[in-house]
This record gives structure tokens, sequence and C-alpha cells, in this order.
């Protein structure tokens, strides 16, 4: 059968083009993470002591299981926030569409909870800000997408090697103020995730 053309001229009518909300929970964190950067801009170390960063604070205090969460808004410089929200954007699309809004948020909250309590613990003099974690989550999780029960897709051991291996090396031999724990962290669950949710 030969192909057709439509000529829409003809027909009085153009095809329409419109914006759709592809990943409501991925748009929404990313509008959060906005919001708490012109929150923490407008209110200056406020905002990002009370609620956008975890740092050893009382057991006592509300405020202090809300960091454990919060943490992952904030961020400090508009690089910082950019850097982690386009991966963010690139990779969470994919991942709600194949796993489902429910999932991508409790992989976030386990994630942040995660990064949350080992800076908490481990740290006591500095304080943890930034989704970094989620994104070091949704790139191993999203080298998950070939799996089958029994088999190890090689993407993964590529990308779990190259991107962990970094950040252990950077953890090790570099002085910043990158937390490499909470991306080795983040990649490390969104791991077990991939391989738990995968296998099901």
């Amino acid at each position: 059968m030969a192909a057709s053309k439509t000529n829409y001229k003809s027909m009085g009518t153009k095809p329409k083009l419109k914006i759709v909300i592809n990943s409501p929970v991925i748009l929404s964190f990313t509008a959060l993470c906005v919001i708490a950067f012109i929150i923490i801009k407008l209110t200056g170390n406020g905002a990002t002591h009370a609620v956008f960063s975890v740092y050893r604070s009382s057991l006592l205090s509300p405020l202090t299981y809300v960091r454990f969460f919060g943490h992952v808004f904030g961020h400090g410089s508009v690089e910082h926030l950019f850097g982690n929200l386009m991966t963010i954007l690139i990779l969470g699309p994919m991942l709600e569409e194949r796993y489902g809004g429910k999932t991508i948020v409790l992989v976030m909250a386990v994630t942040a909870l995660i990064t949350g309590l080992a800076h908490f613990i481990l740290f006591t003099d500095t304080a943890l800000m930034g989704a970094s974690g989620i994104v070091f989550a949704f790139i191993l999780l999203s080298s998950f997408t070939g799996f089958k029960d029994r088999e190890i897709p090689l993407t993964f051991l590529l990308v779990a090697f190259l991107y962990l291996g970094q950040q252990i090396y950077q953890m090790i031999a570099i002085d910043d103020n990158v937390s490499q724990l909470t991306h080795i962290l983040g990649g490390l669950t969104g791991s077990v995730l991939g391989y738990k949710l995968n296998k099901k």
C-alpha cells in the first residue's frame, strides 16, 4: 500500500502541539528544589539551617527528622542546583515511566534518609545539602533496565565501576567540599533497589 500525504491546509486544520506533564513526581521534585533555592536566597542561612541541610543536632528537635529528608531540596549555588536537576530531569522521567511515581518517591525518600542519617552519624562539624545522592541512585537504578533473573547487566557493572570507583578515589585523594560518601551511598541505594525492583 502506498503511503499518502495529508494536506492540512486544504482540510482547514493543523496538527496541534501541546505540552504534557509526562513525569509528575520528577517535575514536582524539580519545582520544590527551585522553590527551596529561592527561599534560601531570600532568607540567607536561616532556611538552610532550619530545613534544607542535615547536620549533627539534638534528637529532641522535630526539625532534626525533617532535615533527614529536607536536605535533598537545598542547594548552595545555581551550578549545584542545575547540575543535579539536569541529570534528574534526564533519567527521572524514564524511571518514573518504568517503575511508577510511588516507587520513585520511595527511592528518593530512602536515598534521602540513608544519606542524611549517615552524615548525621559520621560527621560532627559539617552540614550536607543537595540531591547528589538521588542523582547517583538514579544513575545506578537506570543501568538495571536490562536486568533479568540470575543475570547482571554488564552495563551496570561498568557504570558502578566508573561512577563509584571515581567517587572512592576522590574521597581518598582529593580534599574538597563534595560529599563523595553521599554519592557512594546514593549509588549503592539505587543498586540495591534496582535489583529488588527488577527481580520482582
